[in-house]
């Protein structure tokens, strides 16, 4: 099962990113709220993503579900060691979590607008901080894949 474990770590790398190259906009921009072209530039990413993607949006969480029930056929299956097995499950679920809890529900409220300036940024900001710890965590997780499986 490691191939498809690495394999879908992989595709939610490239995933996070695609997403990392507009978050990082709040990194440059320390004014509050943050200038609208970043507001906007950021918002408008997230609406396409989020919302007007419909159907293919559905592909990043069924990767994230399918990488997931390969870490855990990787447990089961106990052909490497136990450790590196659950250190897989638990730096896949980090993202897998905050994506479903925080970042996409956040994402779609961005993309909307319908908050001030002031909200709006402190929702761009939180989405990269989450962003960072998500890509960490699953770099981290091919680095494991890789290099002990």
């Amino acid at each position: 099962m490691s191939p498809f474990v690495t394999c879908g770590a992989g595709f939610l790398l490239a995933v996070l990113w695609m997403d990392l190259m507009f978050d990082v906009q709040v990194l440059r921009d320390h004014e509050d709220p943050l200038p609208e072209r970043t507001l906007a530039s950021i918002a408008a990413y997230y609406a396409r993503v989020t919302t007007a993607a419909r159907p293919m949006n559905r592909l990043i969480a069924s990767v994230m579900l399918a990488t997931t029930a390969a870490a855990v056929v990787e447990i089961a299956e106990a052909r490497h060691p136990t450790w590196v097995a659950w250190a897989s499950l638990i730096l896949l679920l980090v993202p897998v979590a905050l994506a479903g809890g925080r970042i996409v529900p956040a994402a779609v409220r961005l993309g909307t607008r319908s908050d001030p300036p002031q909200r709006q940024s402190a929702i761009a900001r939180s989405i990269c901080r989450e962003h960072i710890i998500c890509a960490c965590s699953v770099a981290l997780l091919i680095i494991v894949q890789l290099a002990f499986s």
